[in-house]
């Protein structure tokens, strides 16, 4: 039977580019990220991936930053085994599953009411502990959460569509939430938002991208007193690089001597509060 599916917004839509992303990467010799389940919902959907033309090097990249970003929680609720886990702009992500929080923890994906409509009819609960319906932008959703817990917050690609005052705001209300944690987004220097517009493998997103770049990593430390930049990973120097396949491979590591060059590219900033 087929899965019908809400209709998404232009910005709901970009969840798509991600989640393909991770599927391609899957069908790889030898994925990064080995993300199955995004591959058997892009089958079982039957999205055709191909209009979104999403290069071999794109899915990778996509991959390599969601792995980061996996370790990056999952260290995390290692050491806070009671902690609240929050991916921000989940999409169909599965992340949940990937990282495998105890019981103690509590993981939340966040999305629009629609897409978390399209999770449960995709996803196993397994993959989706406690899905929350709302912008992430809107205020009552964090309200609901506990306030006397650690916390680790990822977001992957949400940060291209948010404004630098809605960025700003959004971290500030998180810091001021909770008593202590951590936060973790993929960045987009001033060349890659220039990049995207020209080069974006969907037009959707240029639509509705809205980020103008982050060129300086301690910048988010002048955002809030609380924010200290815990590492900036250029992702040129990650060891991943060495099972990219060979060209790839030699791009990634020409770039990683020097910093202005692997900015240009995948980046994960990692910060605690």
């Amino acid at each position: 039977m087929a899965i019908t599916l809400p209709v998404f917004t232009p910005l709901q839509e970009t969840l798509w580019l991600t989640l393909c992303g991770r599927a391609l990467d899957n069908r790889l010799p030898h994925p990064i990220l080995g993300d199955e389940m995004a591959d058997e919902i892009v089958r079982e959907v039957g999205y055709d991936y191909a209009k979104l033309h999403i290069l071999s090097s794109s899915a990778i990249y996509i991959a390599h930053r969601a792995k980061k970003l996996d370790e990056i929680a999952r260290r995390f609720i290692a050491r806070h085994p009671d902690a609240i886990g929050l991916d921000l702009g989940a999409g169909l992500d599965s992340r949940a599953l990937r990282i495998a929080p105890p019981p103690t923890a509590g993981w939340h994906d966040v999305d629009f009411p629609e897409v978390v409509t399209a999770r449960q009819r995709l996803l196993p609960e397994r993959a989706r502990p406690h899905d929350i319906a709302a912008d992430v932008l809107g205020p009552a959703w964090l309200e609901a959460l506990p306030a006397d817990r650690p916390a680790v917050i990822v977001a992957d690609g949400l940060i291209a569509f948010l404004s630098m005052e809605e960025m700003i705001s959004l971290v500030n209300r998180l810091i001021d939430h909770f008593p202590s944690g951590e936060i973790a987004f993929n960045g987009y220097s001033t060349f890659a938002v220039w990049a995207q517009k020209r080069f974006a493998v969907g037009k959707n997103v240029v639509d509705v991208s809205k980020f103008p770049g982050l060129d300086d990593p301690l910048e988010p430390e002048r955002w809030n007193p609380k924010l200290k930049l815990v590492k900036e990973i250029l992702m040129t120097r990650e060891p991943e690089v060495a099972e990219f396949p060979l060209g790839l491979r030699l791009m990634n590591r020409l770039s990683a001597p020097v910093a202005s060059w692997s900015r240009k590219g995948n980046v994960v900033l990692h910060y605690r509060f």
